[in-house]
């Protein structure tokens, strides 16, 4: 757990596929497909324009301002 210098939680703003949202922070990006109910779907990652390899979603941190993009992928015919 993180605290700021008051001794709250840190709390970061990201845009998450074109909105605004607010996570506690520290924050990788298996924690929040985790906390987004997304863990286990085939699924790509973007941060700040660039591909997150599922290999690195546990190590990649997620830090205030960053921009995400989640795109799930969806079967059929």
């Amino acid at each position: 757990m993180l605290l700021d210098l008051s001794g709250r939680l840190k709390v970061i703003t990201v845009s998450l596929n074109g909105e605004p949202r607010q996570f506690d922070s520290p924050l990788k990006v298996a924690q929040l497909l985790d906390q987004l109910g997304l863990t286990g779907k085939r699924l790509a990652v973007e941060k700040n324009g660039e591909i997150v390899p599922k290999s690195q979603h546990a190590e990649t941190a997620i830090e205030n301002g960053d921009v995400l993009e989640i795109v799930v992928a969806v079967g059929g015919g």
